[in-house]
């Protein structure tokens, strides 16, 4: 997920996105521990867009 996406998106839609990914994030983990997933690299791509969406929601936090 691209930062210029996520400009484009609301707050609200941001929260949601946020929500989704982290569920995402620990059934890739959990499913990971119990067999190695076929790309382990989807573990750091969903970390990464986790905190694209944190980064981007601190700043239109800070702009208020």
């Amino acid at each position: 997920m691209k930062i210029a996406e996520l400009k484009k998106l609301s707050k609200e839609e941001l929260e949601e996105k946020l929500a989704a990914q982290q569920q995402n994030l620990v059934k890739m983990k959990l499913n990971h521990t119990i067999s190695p997933l076929d790309n382990p690299m989807q573990i750091k791509a969903a970390r990464k867009d986790i905190a694209r969406i944190n980064t981007e929601l601190r700043l239109r936090e800070l702009n208020k």
